[in-house]
């Protein structure tokens, strides 16, 4: 079993990249193979909606989101990192996550995820909210943990100080672990996740 940990921050080893490692250290110690993507710090296109991705499969600027969407195939669950900016995630994450989930949305679906914040001090909640809508939206089932999935400071040492942060971050790898072996049981006893129906509602006429 694999997971794969996004960091969207735009400092590979800052306060994001901190909380992943903690989540992925736990993944590890519970025989859990885990890989962390960094998205980089250039900037990135933003989904055009020309729409091509239906006909090919993949979105039209060949980067990072689609080489998420690549791996997706082979992972069994995803953790995204993100900053806080504004209230927000940061913009090149939800890029990339708007681009990969539309172009690739079949190799998440089903598939377990979660969403990891970081801020010097505020705004955590509402991010945390913004990266869960994509699972939520995609079948995917959503990992807690003891605490919302939160660490705080400005640099990666401050972090490193924020000891309920970094457990929560471990908390939220063990429970990514057993739920990942649950699933894997029920599929060697022959349960497979459900076919869902889709019917769209527009009142546009």
């Amino acid at each position: 079993m694999k997971v794969l940990l996004v960091n969207g921050s735009s400092r590979s080893n800052g306060c994001t990249g901190t909380a992943l490692d903690e989540v992925a250290r736990a993944l590890q110690e519970e025989g859990i193979e885990t890989e962390t993507v960094f998205i980089g710090n250039k900037p990135l296109p933003d989904c055009i909606a020309c729409r091509k991705c239906r006909e090919t499969g993949e979105c039209v600027f060949h980067d990072i989101a689609n080489e998420i969407a690549e791996k997706a195939k082979e992972c069994d669950g995803f953790v995204f990192g993100s900053p806080v900016y504004y209230a927000h995630p940061s913009a090149r994450l939800l890029t990339v996550m708007d681009r990969a989930f539309y172009s690739g949305g079949r190799h998440f679906a089903y598939k377990p995820a979660a969403a990891v914040l970081s801020a010097r001090r505020a705004g955590t909640t509402a991010s945390f909210d913004v990266i869960n809508k994509y699972f939520t939206i995609n079948s995917m089932p959503v990992v807690s943990s003891t605490y919302w999935n939160h660490v705080y400071g400005r640099e990666a040492e401050e972090v490193q100080q924020d000891k309920e942060g970094l457990m929560t971050m471990y908390n939220l790898g063990k429970n990514m672990a057993w739920m990942l072996k649950c699933i894997e049981l029920g599929k060697q006893n022959g349960l497979e996740h459900p076919v869902n129906e889709k019917v769209l509602t527009d009142f546009v006429r």
